[in-house]
C-alpha cells in the first residue's frame, strides 16, 4: 500500500515547486505515474516533445514513486537516470510510469516508461536511482 496519495504529491509540488509543470497522476506501492501537458516552451521543430523534456517527465516519476515507500521526502535526490528514446514524442500530454525494483537503505532503483497518446507505444524508457538523505538511514548502534 503506497504511503502518499497522488493529492498529497500535488499538494506538495504547488508549495515547494510551483514552476514544475509535472504533476502526479497515479500512485500505488512501488510506483507512480508523471503527467505532463505539453506547451511551446516543451516542443522542438515538428510538434515533437524535447529530449530534456522527457527526461524531466522521467526523473518526476522516479521521484514521486520513490514517496509511495518512504513518504515525502524533499532531500532524496537523483544519483543516476539513463534514458533511450524510442521515438519523437509528439502530443499534448507525456505521460511516464516509474516502477520500483529495490528500496534499500540507502539508495532506491526503479524503471520508467514514457508515452504520448499510447501506452503500448512508448517514446521512451529509462532506469535510474535515488539516494535517500542520510538524515533518513537508521543508524546503528
Amino acid at each position: 500500500m503506497s504511503v502518499v496519495t497522488v493529492a498529497e504529491i500535488n499538494e506538495f509540488l504547488e508549495r515547494d515547486f510551483p514552476g514544475n509543470g509535472n504533476r502526479c497522476d497515479g500512485v500505488g506501492d512501488g510506483w507512480a505515474v508523471a503527467l505532463l501537458r505539453t506547451d511551446a516552451v516543451n516542443l522542438r521543430p515538428g510538434g515533437i516533445i524535447s529530449g530534456p523534456t522527457v527526461f524531466g517527465a522521467c526523473d518526476a516519476a522516479l521521484y514521486y514513486a520513490c514517496f509511495t515507500r518512504i513518504g515525502i521526502e524533499p532531500m532524496t535526490l537523483t544519483s543516476e537516470l539513463s534514458i533511450r528514446f524510442l521515438r519523437p514524442a509528439r502530443g499534448s500530454e507525456l505521460r511516464a510510469r516509474a516502477d520500483l525494483h529495490q528500496v534499500g537503505r540507502r539508495s532506491i532503483i526503479g524503471s520508467i516508461v514514457a508515452w504520448t497518446d499510447d501506452r503500448a507505444t512508448p517514446v521512451a524508457v529509462a532506469q535510474g536511482t535515488y539516494v535517500r538523505p542520510s538524515s533518513m538511514i537508521p543508524r546503528s548502534g
